[in-house]
Formats: structure tokens, sequence, C-alpha cells
């Protein structure tokens, strides 16, 4: 079954199409700037040259209709019809209380997502645009619904409660949820699964270090905590995001600046983590490491400070697990970034922690970076947002099927 997975943006849809019997990507692709002038798909067959065409997208119905046009082009594509798309799989960011795992989407499984819309209202909204977008142009193909936040569900309300009164836990369900929960189910499965071992047997912990960036604690095979909260800017220092802070802050900065509170927050949101810690030289670490190799001091700080939150997260799930087995780094600077793994682990020689320099030297590779002597095993994983989505639709397809 060839199973295509929406992940739907704003402006944007990311596509790819993945054989499920060989799970190979046969095409991929991403459709920019919806709704805005200048928009454009760029399309990749497996294989073949990227295409970027200009074409007129003024809703998401219409980059949908894109998307399937390049994948059945004559040239491009690499399907002859719409009838080898055998389902539907959506990235859905939130799925409150009420989603503890991926779901076939139904008329009432629509209207539960949009009651999450006030939980993440960036994020939901445009997802369940993607999802009504696919079903007008492709009413018979199956869809899945899989939220970042189901990994998350089995945390212990000890984990996920906030100091606050309990009333706003009752009432709004103010609480933690986390967030990158497809990549912290797979790479901690997929370490598992490299070390020979079963995962409910392992204490894990996940870093996803990318622009956005989130720690998990897994122990035997279920998340017990992770540091996104109610929304993704809780947590690590990130690209732009502030991560932890006194929430006294934001009425603090609001009154010496003239701001309201939405401000204040978007500025926590846009113009925060590496990039404002570095006095605005770029929330790319490519671009930090750079600048402080050449002695740009706000920049060296930026990427020290951003190193010793994550190494802080470890520790503390550490002795969230009352002990760890595994540290999986993964998303973009988790795999890529060889100085910030090197970094971190220099904070945790208390856990035993030997790092192989000549393993840590690779980038982007599916390796162990921890020396054989190491009491904690080190390893580098690259996540796959995508065929964890595709795998989760496979499985329900395959279930309603069984059942019929």
């Amino acid at each position: 079954m060839n199973i295509l997975v929406i992940n739907c943006g704003s402006s944007s849809l990311k596509y790819q199409l993945i054989d499920s019997e060989s799970e190979n990507v046969l095409a991929k692709g991403l459709c920019e700037r919806i709704g805005i002038d200048g928009s454009a798909i760029t399309h990749q067959p497996a294989g073949g040259e990227k295409v970027t065409s200009k074409v007129d997208m003024p809703n998401h119905t219409a980059a949908v209709k894109y998307v399937i046009e390049k994948l059945t082009d004559e040239k491009v594509g690499v399907v002859k019809s719409l009838d080898e798309i055998g389902a539907v799989g959506h990235r859905i960011v939130h799925g409150g209380e009420k989603f503890a795992k991926s779901v076939v989407i139904t008329d009432e499984v629509l209207k539960a997502i949009e009651e999450c819309n006030d939980l993440a209202p960036l994020h939901n909204p445009a997802n369940l645009i993607g999802v009504n977008a696919c079903k007008e142009l492709m009413p018979s193909v199956p869809m899945v619904a899989v939220f970042d936040t189901a990994f998350h569900q089995t945390m212990p309300k000890k984990a996920y409660l906030y100091g606050l009164p309990y009333e706003y836990y009752e009432k709004y369900k103010v609480r933690r949820y986390g967030f990158h929960g497809t990549s912290h189910d797979f790479v901690s499965a997929r370490a598992a699964e490299l070390l020979g071992k079963d995962r409910k047997d392992l204490k894990i912990i996940v870093c996803h270090l990318g622009n956005g960036a989130s720690v998990s604690a897994v122990k035997n095979g279920e998340c017990v905590d992770t540091s996104m909260g109610l929304t993704p800017l809780e947590g690590l220092i990130m690209g732009t995001r502030s991560g932890d802070i006194d929430p006294a802050i934001v009425s603090f900065i609001a009154d010496k600046e003239g701001m309201s509170a939405d401000e204040v927050i978007n500025v926590c949101n846009k113009k925060s983590g590496v990039l404002g810690l570095s006095g605005g030289v770029s929330s790319d670490f490519r671009d930090l490491a750079k600048a402080s190799e050449e002695g740009n001091e706000k920049a060296a700080v930026a990427l020290e400070t951003w190193s010793y939150h994550v190494a802080k997260y470890v520790g503390a799930y550490t002795a969230a697990m009352n002990g760890v087995d595994v540290i999986a780094f993964t998303a973009g600077v988790g795999e890529n970034n060889i100085d910030a793994r090197e970094e971190i682990c220099e904070y945790l020689g208390y856990l035993g922690i030997a790092i192989d320099k000549e393993a840590n030297a690779k980038r982007g590779e599916e390796i162990t970076i921890s020396t054989p002597d190491s009491k904690v095993t080190v390893m580098v994983i690259p996540t796959n947002e995508e065929l964890a989505i595709a795998r989760e639709t496979l499985r329900l397809c395959l279930c309603v099927i069984k059942k019929q």
C-alpha cells in the first residue's frame, strides 16, 4: 500500500509518498506560501532531481490538488493514478487528553481535534485544513490522525501537573502535554531495536534537538516525563524560543517595555532562544558556531547556555527514572552537531559516560558514539517522523480491513 503522509502548516504543506511494504520514500515535496503571493511547490521523486514550480495556491485544497498532480505526472510522478494511494496519514500537533494514540479520522474525531484548537491555535487549525482538503479531493481514501502529544499521554500526574490551583486543570486542562511525540516514540523504539533489546527493559532519554527541541524520559517503553509543556514554548532553550523562564518575567517586561502579555509571549516564541541570547546573530547553530569561532562572545555564550540546559534535563530525567541505560540524540542539531553532543556529554561524566571521538565525528548516521566501557550507551539516531506516521496509518487501516 502506498501511503501519503501530510504535514500541514498555516501556509505550508510537506508531503511524502511511502511504499508501506518496502518503507521506501517514492516521492516527497513542499508547498510553500499557500494563500500568499509567490506560492510554489517543490517536488522530488526518489532518485530524481527537485522540480520547483510557481503555481497559484490560494488555499490548502489547491495545494493538495497540486501534490496529487505531481505524484501522478507523466514525467515526475511516481504513480499512475489516485487509485494507487491507499491511505493518508496526517500529522496533528495537539490531541489534548482526548487522544492517547493514533486514530482513523471520522467526523467525531475531527470535532474532538477542533476542540483542542485553543491548546495549539497556530497548529491544529492548519492541520485540520489539510485533513479537510484531502477529504474533499480523496473522499474514499481512509485517513489517519497521528498526534504529536499522544506518546506523552502515559506521563503520570506528578509529571504533567503544574503547581497551580487544581481547578485550572479541571476546567481548562492546563497541564504539561509535550510535543515531538512521534519522534520520541520512533527514536526510543529504534534504540532498543539496534541494541537487540526490548524497549520495556530499558530506561532511555531521547534528546530531540533541532530549532524546536525537547527531551523525554522513556521508562519500560512508556514516556514518564518530557520537557515541553502546555505549549512547545516550555523546556529547553531553542532556536527562537526561550524555554523555561520565571513566569513573572512576562509582566515585568510588559511593564518596562509598554507591551501586552501577548506581545511578550510573541518575543518568547520568535525572538528569544539562541537567536536572542546571541544578540540576533542567528537561530541556526551552524551560524552560531562560526560566529563563536570568529570571537563573537554572545554567540559562544548562547551555545554554552544551550548545552548546559540540555545536560540539566538529562540529569533530571536520570533522577526521574532512577537511572538511565541509553541516551539518544536526534533531529537536526542532535544528528549533525558534533561539538554540541560532546559538550552535553562532558556534563555527564558522573554517569560513567565516555564518548568515542572518532565515532562522534560522524554526522547524520545511525551510530553508537559511546565507548564499549561506557556505563551508559550514547547513540545518534536520525528521526523519521514521516515513516512513523506511515507505519501508524498502515496499522490502523489493516485493523479496519480485518474488522470488515
